[in-house]
């Protein structure tokens, strides 16, 4: 039963990850490359190995290496990341990777104060306009960061390098009272930014993190081109590179949108 079980979950998932004829593809991924934001701490994203050519067998070959830490570009954070016991990358499940999307746009209240810390009264004016968030979705945070990319000092606020650094980031972020709500009463599997962290710049303990990792909740961060979503009615399929024991992973996110009728 249990591994008929499997199976039935795995084909739904594949269901979901399979585009309808009447729903377009979004990519919502910054490249990786040598512009790639990372965090301060890091080092930058490094592609090595020649162009290609024609090989002494008459037939084109061409391959690199790359060098990057977990944690940079589009990329997803496990709950491992800073919560003992939480789940590595390859621990998680893949319902909570592929789900309904909502996009919640704050990039006002971000215009505003570039350290907006996003609040319960943020989530409920948005369902108050959109309905309510979908148990068991994924939502995902419109703070406008990302049309700065990849200007590290817009995005950032600082082009500053090393632990010093960290004091001098300024970008918007998730509350921790936020996620709680979302974890207990939304039920949410996923949480997703289009900024480097989902803590704001200023947070020196990461408590979103924490409160979100507890549940075993993953986040995605640096997440590209949300502004070509709409509120709601669509899906989500976040794969991230699936590191064995990995406390991080490059991801590739895309957002399937339906079609509007011709």
């Amino acid at each position: 039963m249990r591994t008929l079980a499997c199976a039935v979950a795995l084909l739904a998932v594949a269901a979901c990850a399979r585009p309808l004829p009447r729903e377009e593809l979004v990519d919502l991924t910054h490249p990786f490359d040598a512009s790639t934001i990372y965090w301060p701490t890091e080092e930058s994203f490094v592609l090595e190995g020649a162009p290609g050519g024609v090989t002494e067998g008459g037939y084109y070959y061409e391959a690199h290496r790359f060098r990057a830490a977990e944690h940079g570009g589009t990329h997803l954070d496990a709950p491992i990341h800073l919560h003992a016991g939480g789940e590595h990358v390859d621990e998680i499940p893949l319902e909570h990777l592929v789900a309904p999307g909502v996009v919640i746009d704050v990039q006002a209240a971000c215009f505003d104060d570039r350290d907006h810390e996003i609040g319960v009264a943020d989530l409920q004016a948005w369902e108050k306009q959109n309905g309510e968030i979908p148990r068991g979705g994924i939502v995902l945070f419109y703070t406008g960061t990302s049309r700065y990319w990849p200007d590290r000092e817009a995005y950032l606020g600082t082009t500053a390098r090393g632990q010093e650094a960290v004091s001098s980031l300024h970008f918007p972020g998730l509350g921790a009272d936020a996620a709680r709500w979302l974890i207990a009463e939304r039920g949410v599997v996923a949480v997703g930014i289009d900024t480097a962290s989902i803590d704001r710049g200023p947070s020196r303990r990461f408590e979103t993190h924490q409160t979100l990792f507890a549940a075993n909740v993953p986040a995605f961060e640096n997440v590209a081109a949300l502004e070509l979503l709409p509120p709601r009615g669509f899906r989500i399929a976040a794969l991230p590179m699936k590191i064995g024991g990995g406390s991080g992973a490059p991801l590739r996110i895309v957002a399937f949108v339906p079609r509007s009728s011709p």
